[in-house]
């Protein structure tokens, strides 16, 4: 029998337990009322498979049977993600308008961009008379709208194309833009205020949202300042983001101060981030004015800091060097491709470069230069101004023509440049070749065929020839500068790299550098015929160093014809290979 004591500790036990599960009840009652007042929390897979169970249901009610509606709910696609607006702001954009490597980068970038799959972006620019008839017609008018320009207001029409995945704006003024030429006017401030307030004035009319303003040189520059004097506490313009890239550095818009309230329509007390040492300056504004700035090389980003590479504006660069960026730019792939280019005499891949060799032969004969396909050829495609290293190329000219190589030139520029040229064709005769005219199809041609291929820019923001050559197998020669030091690997021992680089601006190092290049061929080509002409002891070459000054050159003596198609090419311009082929 249980004592009192053990009576009572049971009895207490038993009150206690009773306690608690009362306790527990009021509590799970409590928690259950309180999930029924909340609405319920479904995770993202639980909401997935609950609207997959309704879609099916609701397929199943009509009549289509359970494996039908798997297939069906499994062909819904989910919901992407808005894709960020991209505004690309331009003077000129191939195809439809372009004097250099900005409409090169402007008809390429976007599209590569939207291939991302993560961005939407669009290209607006000034409706030039050089857009032609047929490019016209495939266009759909928007609309029209009056511009405010200080105290004028100017007709703007708007017109939209899309080609090749990319949507393009066509800003319209016949007044501003129906001329012969994209730039050189004396009113071309007040061209270009026109059309970067314009683009401010269009984007409700556009049929997409503008993220980010991406702007591009002093044309441009403007439009960060109006957007931010203007714009940016409007309604529908207040989370844009501006970008002013700088593709070359040297022509900045600078224009006299008195002129700002009348041309620009920017009054006094607001124009002061534009001084620069009395003038206006639209590309020192733009700087300050854009949320970042880029350049199109890290080694610009870097030589733009200092007063060797600004033209007066490291001080500003300096300041805002947190928001500065150097990205090299690139090549379209599609557009310059030797396989299908009808320009070229013979088509040829990476695969068989033998065939670029015929493109050699025959330029040689349209050029009226001696077909010797042995030879090597140095080619240049330029502006013929100081700071594309012309002036190192006149003072090593005649040591590079020692090196028993042929020359052709295709450009235009200074008179005194073109006529030093000129007169080098007459001095070497079917050795040298200047066409000062620019040609594009003679330029595919001259991609196509040369071996060598020369760019001793003492500046050169990014470059885009180097990589034009590099896709056609040509070998570059390359002052370490810009974009060129950023896409040019010098070729040290004859197996790595894709080109041949010198660093200091003067001849002797270009000679160096073009004969290095030059032997290099010398050797393959040697190589070569002494394994495919065993019957005659090989091609002889005497291959003879000299000094010359500070530098020595190469000659050479071929005392047996060369076949018509020597692919000593093939292994000479595997050096550029790797950018040769076309990235998947």
């Amino acid at each position: 029998m249980p004592t009192e004591k053990e009576k009572a500790t049971v009895s207490e036990r038993k009150k206690t337990a009773s306690a608690a599960k009362v306790t527990k009840t009021k509590s799970a009652k409590a928690t259950a009322a309180a999930d029924k007042s909340k609405p319920e929390q479904k995770s993202p897979e639980k909401k997935k498979t609950q609207k997959a169970a309704a879609a099916k249901e609701q397929k199943k009610a009509s009549g289509v049977s359970t494996i039908e509606a798997d297939i069906i709910v499994e062909s819904v696609p989910e919901e992407q993600p808005a894709k960020k607006g991209i505004l690309f702001v331009a003077s000129e954009a191939f195809p439809y308008a372009g004097t250099g490597g900005l409409g090169e980068v402007i008809g390429s970038l976007p599209k590569k961009i939207n291939q991302l799959g993560k961005y939407d972006a669009r290209v607006i620019l000034p409706l030039y008379e050089s857009v032609g008839a047929e490019t016209r017609s495939k266009m759909h008018y928007i609309g029209n709208i009056y511009v405010p320009l200080a105290w004028r207001m100017q007709y703007c029409g708007l017109f939209r194309l899309e080609e090749n995945g990319v949507v393009y704006y066509f800003v319209d003024n016949e007044y501003y833009f129906k001329r012969n030429s994209l730039y050189g006017y004396g009113d071309d401030g007040e061209r270009f205020a026109f059309f970067s307030r314009a683009v401010l004035e269009l984007l409700p009319m556009l049929d997409f949202t503008v993220d980010v303003l991406h702007c591009h040189d002093w044309h441009t520059a403007l439009v960060p300042i109006y957007y931010k004097l203007y714009y940016m506490y409007r309604v529908g313009y207040n989370n844009i983001r501006t970008v002013f890239t700088i593709h070359n550095i040297e022509y900045q818009g600078q224009f006299a101060p008195e002129i700002i309230e009348d041309l620009f329509g920017i009054s006094k007390n607001e124009y002061m981030s534009l001084d620069w040492h009395g003038c206006i300056n639209l590309m020192k504004g733009a700087i300050d004015y854009s949320d970042f700035v880029s350049t199109v090389s890290p080694t610009y980003a870097q030589e733009i800091c200092s007063p060797q590479y600004a033209h007066g504006l490291e001080d500003i660069l300096n300041k805002n060097s947190y928001k500065l960026r150097g990205i090299l730019n690139g090549i379209d792939y599609d557009v310059y491709n030797p396989a299908p280019n009808k320009s070229l005499f013979v088509n040829y891949d990476a695969d068989h470069l033998d065939k670029k060799a015929e493109n050699k032969t025959q330029l040689q004969q349209m050029l009226g230069l001696n077909v010797d396909p042995g030879a090597p050829l140095i080619a240049m495609i330029t502006r013929l101004v100081n700071h594309k290293g012309i002036g190192l190329v006149r003072s090593a000219f005649n040591d590079i023509m020692n090196s028993g190589a042929q020359f052709v030139l295709l450009g235009t520029g200074d008179a005194d440049h073109e006529n030093f040229f000129r007169h080098m064709q007459n001095l070497y005769g079917n050795r040298v070749h200047a066409a000062i005219t620019f040609n594009k199809d003679l330029a595919q041609k001259i991609y196509a065929a040369a071996d060598i291929f020369l760019m001793p820019s003492l500046s050169e923001p990014c470059g885009l020839s180097q990589m034009i050559a590099l896709r056609y197998g040509t070998v570059p020669v390359a002052r370490s500068t810009g974009g060129l030091k950023d896409s040019i690997i010098d070729c040290g021992d004859g197996h790595s790299g894709n080109g041949f680089v010198f660093g200091g601006v003067n001849a002797g190092e270009l000679i160096y550098a073009v004969q290095r290049a030059v032997g290099l061929y010398y050797v393959f080509l040697r190589r070569y015929m002494e394994r495919t002409a065993p019957e005659n002891g090989g091609v002889r070459f005497q291959l003879e160093q000299q000094r010359q000054g500070v530098s020595g050159v190469l000659r050479r003596d071929v005392l047996t014809n060369c076949p018509s198609n020597v692919p000593v090419v093939k292994k000479f311009c595997r050096l550029g290979r790797k950018t040769f082929k076309q990235k998947k």
